[in-house]
């Protein structure tokens, strides 16, 4: 097959690369510099030119405090560069790979969301995600939606930096003492799982539609850092945060888990247990 994916040089992007070319298909690499989602004109250009089968696109406007200050922006990005790029691979038969979010949850559920369970986003980020899961849904033949939630991966995030595990590693080497809230609850994934799941759901042929992708299981941003900790044998004291000890400047779901419901239906689900992954991690760090 020949893939082409959107945002290359991402975090996620580059993991996906790798593992395109490892499973024997022809990779395209797209970064912000050849292709502007949000311009049809430029995806029609470009993919035209291209000429792939399958558009996986990772790009998106996904720091939540910028979101929220350019909800624009945001909009053009996360929602009409879905749009776009549906039109344009539905006018090349292409199959459009999109990567969504856990934040178009609201976290009230406290339990795990499923793909079927209503999304009610917090913030202009969550609503902006969500819109382009909707122009996909309206517009595409032939998709697939992955939700993903609390990804870090070897290649440094474009937009936020470093990843957490690195933020809690670098910041135990310079303190003493961290402080960690106890009081969101997610599922930090690897993104090299998320681009072996890509591979398997692209070679098992699976149905089109949504999907959740994450790592099995949950934990707090404390229990992450603990783990880290443990994992990688780094002596710091931690310690949980008070409540409300760290502003909060956008509003975020308290508790964003995601259950592999349909992929464990179809039996392709080849995520691991979050813990799983975050050893493999830093073993390769």
């Amino acid at each position: 097959m020949k893939i082409a994916v959107i945002g290359a040089n991402g975090q996620l992007g580059k993991d996906i690369c790798e593992k395109i070319v490892i499973a024997n298909n022809e990779l395209i690499e797209l970064n912000h510099d050849r292709i502007e989602t949000s311009n049809i004109e430029c995806v029609s250009y470009v993919l035209k030119e291209v000429k792939p089968d399958v558009v996986i696109n990772t790009a998106a406007m996904h720091n939540v405090e910028k979101c929220e200050n350019d909800p624009e922006r945001s909009f053009k990005v996360n929602g009409i560069g879905a749009r776009n790029l549906s039109n344009i691979c539905n006018d090349l038969n292409s199959t459009l790979i999109h990567i969504s979010t856990d934040y178009v949850f609201d976290g009230s559920k406290n339990k795990p969301y499923i793909e079927i369970d209503k999304p009610l986003p917090l913030n202009v980020y969550g609503n902006t995600k969500l819109s382009g899961e909707y122009f996909i849904e309206s517009i595409a033949k032939k998709y697939f939606i992955l939700r993903v939630s609390g990804i870090y991966g070897k290649n440094p995030c474009r937009a936020k930096g470093t990843n957490f595990v690195d933020l809690m590693l670098k910041l135990a080497k310079e303190r003493d003492e961290i402080r960690v809230v106890d009081n969101e609850i997610l599922t930090p994934t690897f993104t090299e799982d998320i681009a072996d799941q890509i591979v398997k759901i692209l070679n098992m042929d699976a149905e089109y539609g949504l999907y959740h992708v994450t790592a099995e299981g949950s934990c707090s941003w404390f229990e992450f850092a603990r783990e880290i900790f443990s994992v990688s044998k780094t002596n710091i004291v931690l310690n949980r945060a008070a409540p409300g000890e760290f502003a909060i400047k956008v509003n975020r779901p308290k508790y964003s888990v995601l259950e592999n419901k349909f992929l464990n239906d179809q039996n392709i689900n080849i995520m691991p247990l979050w813990k799983d992954g975050l050893t493999r991690y830093l073993n390769k760090t």
